[in-house]
């Protein structure tokens, strides 16, 4: 039926004449509650109206987002329909993978298979890994690219094959930049105009980090890819209607203190507020002191303060970042026109309304301090000032997130070793990894120019950094290499052994490459707690590098300073960082550069041609991409021998008839873990361990070990990835009573084995399993393999204390059932060891489950307890009655009964 609110479609007009296009007016509803719901509800307000057809978007559901004040307590459903959808490499290659599953399963099933195809636009870009231990020099960028393609041909080939059989779809080719700081720099639109009708951009991700793009004043979060896919292919994302954390910023930041400073103390205030399943909103008299890249910076940092968005509104400061990146003078007066015309600007020089937020927090900004977090969460925050008294606390505390238990006597102990023959000697806190990596800080010149002039000042005064240090620079666009290069700056970095290496992931997702024999010996022989230091958002155990068990998160120019320093034990205010040429000693005030000498090169250096150079280059692609020759055809020709991509069995036996609800009888405990289990602990993620699964499945594959590459190379392989999950080496599983490690108990036998062996034998005897786990279970990133992955071990539900937003949304979309033990209550305080076997009695018809209805688990020992099933919304018991959201997806298409 035609939209009910046709009749707030209004003109644009331009100043100079003509129009913009049509677009639907928020002010002609003429309903005061609008003026006071805060800027980022307003994005979906305007979602709903534009999208409404009495279907999949309801008159009801706009009401509901008009009285947001009301209804955003009571958690109520609401459908979202994004402007786009962001992919990345690493999760694009699934997402199209299942894209010509669903081609193929709907062909099988007399369907058109051309009905699959993006119904919105997608952009995905290939922010292909960096591999950090290759020749770090001034060719490692042409190196790393000629090893990304000698891996990766045939997933890059995929692509590419993607890019033509489906419609609306933008393929960025490798070399390009980190998929985050593309989209801020390049992607992003903040306007719409299609088809003449003007509209917010908004963007769904497969990344957590999509949030960065919140700071440009574009509602954007990371959803799972199962979730991005049914978005791709049309279906409204259910969603409860958000409460918006209103936070307010004052005055400006101190002399010397980075953006890193602030969103690092940001993080932690929001952490401990608790913001999961929120927005936050940015707003007061400070706002206009903080850059756009200051804004992304903390708005990438969302997934670690756990809040859905990290929104900044668009001001003057939105539009002159638009221009700086290159943006048209037609389209940012677009831009500005009708978020005007809408009421979605904030412009400074008049009278603010004041909002409505469900709660409040405040920050003077001249409180912040320089800090770092750590040695095992982003938001450990740490005063640098009080750095080294925690270290020697966390030398003593008990093993935890802020401890490693070294006896008193083994604190002050040196490992001494032979480097490439020079005597040389390690102690508890060295620095082994120092890198300059990750969108969150990349994106913002004042700390990539603020670490090149500390580069700069220990160069003169004759400082090194320790041969044996892995120093490493990775920045998210080809842009930051220009404006280095203009400031005269990238020679220093480069003198300290901070060459770029490329412009992709790199230590934050474990792409540290091997720390030198002799010091990783060192390490191992002597139980060394040594240190990385990286300017990434993750520093989560076992992720950067094995050998690292301290590891922190710094600015870029810390991260400097501290592989100056060669150790985090050290207070950087009375001791000295090292001895100068002339044999004095050097102190962090003599290489800390002043703001105003960071923002006078950042003005000279960094400019609008730079962007337009290097976005320019996207289109014309590269020619190892342009090379690389892909078969025609809409439907996919799978390679049985494949080990990149690889047909998985989602639709395996699919009927017409949806399965309908099913409970799980007599499981077995496959993983008993605690609170704090991330998605870094589920998902496969970094290198492929030599005795792991996925390592032994690739040898008798014919892949000599050298070629294993990543599980994120690997993503498009279900095999390799369905042995990876739970493979982490840090992973605490209650069933192997203190032992660490990527194991589990076979409960039938007792025997110890691999998770993926394990899952298999339950599979093969045709038992199905359950996970057992504490708070937060699935924090950290929106990897769909985290719920993909227990799916093909066949995990049939996890029973947590609490669940991450994204990750309950995924495991839901992959036919799992989430379930919450009651308030207070968990395993161990029910008495459960996890060899126990579990029946969970769920009805046998869809009609009769309510989301968050209690049922009872009973036990063989005789023990039953209740438990609130985590189905949260009528949309999410659709999927799971069809098996899975893709699935309901194909039957929707082909026009099965609902």
């Amino acid at each position: 039926m035609a939209n009910p609110f046709n009749s707030i479609l209004k003109t644009l007009e331009k100043p100079q004449g003509g129009e913009f296009g049509k677009y639907y007016s928020l002010p002609a509803l003429n309903d005061p509650r609008i003026d006071k719901l805060p800027y980022s509800i307003k994005i979906l307000l305007e979602s709903a109206i534009r999208n409404c057809d009495e279907f999949q978007v309801k008159s009801k559901d706009v009401e509901k987002i008009i009285d947001w004040e009301n209804t955003s307590p009571k958690q109520v459903e609401i459908p979202f329909k994004p402007a786009r959808v962001l992919l990345q490499d690493f999760t694009g290659v699934p997402a199209v993978v299942d894209l010509a599953c669903m081609r193929d399963a709907m062909n099988k099933l007399g369907g058109d298979s051309n009905k699959i195809n993006p119904l919105v636009p997608v952009d995905l870009v290939i922010d292909h890994s960096v591999q950090v231990d290759v020749a770090r020099s001034e060719n490692a960028v042409q190196a790393n690219m000629e090893l990304e393609f000698q891996r990766n041909k045939e997933r890059f080939a995929f692509l590419k094959w993607g890019s033509s059989a489906f419609d609306n779809m933008l393929v960025v080719p490798p070399g390009s930049g980190i998929v985050h700081q593309v989209n801020l720099e390049y992607l992003g639109r903040v306007v719409f105009n299609t088809n003449g009708v003007l509209y917010p951009d908004s963007v769904v991700g497969t990344d957590s980090h999509t949030t960065m793009i919140d700071g440009l004043g574009v509602a954007g979060w990371g959803v799972g890819g199962i979730e991005a896919e049914a978005a791709m292919l049309g279906q409204p994302m259910s969603m409860v209607l958000p409460g918006v954390v209103g936070f307010k910023l004052l005055g400006k930041l101190r002399d010397g203190v980075t953006a890193t400073d602030l969103v690092l103390t940001v993080t932690q205030m929001l952490r401990k507020h608790g913001v999961v399943g929120k927005f936050v909103e940015f707003y007061g008299e400070g706002m206009s002191e903080l850059s756009l890249a200051d804004r992304a910076t903390i708005a990438n940092m969302s997934p670690e303060y756990g809040a859905t968005m990290g929104f900044f509104p668009v001001d003057h400061v939105t539009l002159q970042y638009l221009q700086l990146t290159g943006r048209s003078e037609e389209t940012i007066a677009m831009i500005e026109s009708y978020l005007r015309a809408n009421k979605m600007f904030v412009d400074y020089n008049e009278p603010q309304i004041e909002k409505v937020y469900s709660s409040y927090l405040q920050l003077k900004l001249e409180e912040v301090e320089p800090c770092i977090s750590g040695p095992k969460r982003p938001h450990d925050r740490v005063p640098l000032k009080e750095m080294k008294a925690d270290w020697q606390a966390c030398l003593d505390n008990r093993v935890g997130f802020k401890g490693f238990a070294i006896p008193k006597e083994s604190q002050d102990k040196a490992a001494k070793f032979s480097f490439h023959g020079t005597p040389a000697e390690l102690r508890h806190g060295d620095v082994v990894i120092a890198a300059i990596t990750s969108c969150t800080n990349t994106s913002n010149p004042s700390v990539m120019l603020g670490a090149a002039l500390v580069a700069k000042k220990a160069c003169e005064l004759g400082l090194e950094v320790k041969p044996w240090i892995k120093t490493s620079l990775a920045p998210g666009s080809g842009v930051v290499t220009k404006y280095l290069q203009k400031s005269g700056l990238q020679k220093y970095l480069n003198q300290l052994g901070f060459h770029i290496v490329g412009y992709g992931c790199t230590t934050c997702i474990g792409n540290s490459g091997d720390i030198d024999e002799s010091v990783a010996s060192a390490i191992s022989e002597n139980d060394m707690v040594a240190a990385a230091v990286l300017s990434g958002n993750r520093n989560f155990e076992g992720r950067v590098h094995p050998l690292t068990r301290a590891n922190y998160l710094a600015s870029p120019p810390l991260v400097v300073a501290y592989a100056l320093a060669g150790t985090v034990d050290i207070d950087f205010e009375t001791e000295p960082i090292g001895t100068g040429k002339d044999g004095k000693k050097i102190f962090f005030r003599d290489i800390w550069p002043s703001s105003e000498e960071v923002a006078n090169v950042v003005q000279s250096s960094v400019l609008p041609d730079m962007f337009k150079a290097t976005y320019e280059a996207i289109t014309k692609g590269n020619p190892m991409w342009n090379q690389l020759s892909v078969p025609s055809g809409s439907l996919y020709a799978w390679s049985p021998t494949s080990t990149y991509i690889h047909e998985p069995p989602y639709f395996k036996d699919m009927t017409m008839s949806p399965p309908g609800p099913h409970g799980v009888k007599d499981a077995y405990c496959l993983l008993n873990f605690g609170d704090s289990i991330t998605t870094d602990h589920i998902s496969p993620a970094g290198s492929i361990h030599k005795d792991s699964p996925a390592a032994k499945f690739l040898l008798e594959h014919g892949v000599d070990r050298r070629d294993f590459n990543s599980y994120g190379s690997r993503r498009g392989n279900d095999e390799i990835m369905a042995r990876g999950t739970f493979a982490n080496i840090r992973l605490v599983n209650k069933l192997l009573k203190g032992e660490v490690g990527p194991k589990t108990i076979h409960i039938p036998t007792g025997e110890k084995l691999s998770v993926y062996d394990a899952a298999m034998r339950y599979k093969t005897a045709g038992q199905d399993t359950i996970i057992l786990a504490g708070a937060e279970y699935g924090s950290g990133s929106s990897r769909d393999w985290a719920a993909k992955g227990p799916m093909l071990l066949g995990v049939k539900a996890v029973i947590a204390k609490s669940f991450e937003r994204i990750h309950r949304s995924n495991l839901v979309g992959m036919g799992i059932i989430p379930l919450c033990f009651k308030s207070g209550e968990d395993a161990d305080t029910l008495g459960l060891t996890g060899h126990e076997r579990y029946t969970i009695d769920l009805p046998s018809c869809v009609s009769e489950i309510r989301p968050g209805q209690d049922v009872t688990v009973a036990t063989d020992s005789g023990r039953s307890f209740t438990c609130t099933v985590r189905f949260d919304t009528e949309v999410e018991l659709a999927y799971f009655n069809h098996g899975g959201i893709l699935q309901y997806v194909i039957r929707n298409l082909i026009g099965a009964k609902q």
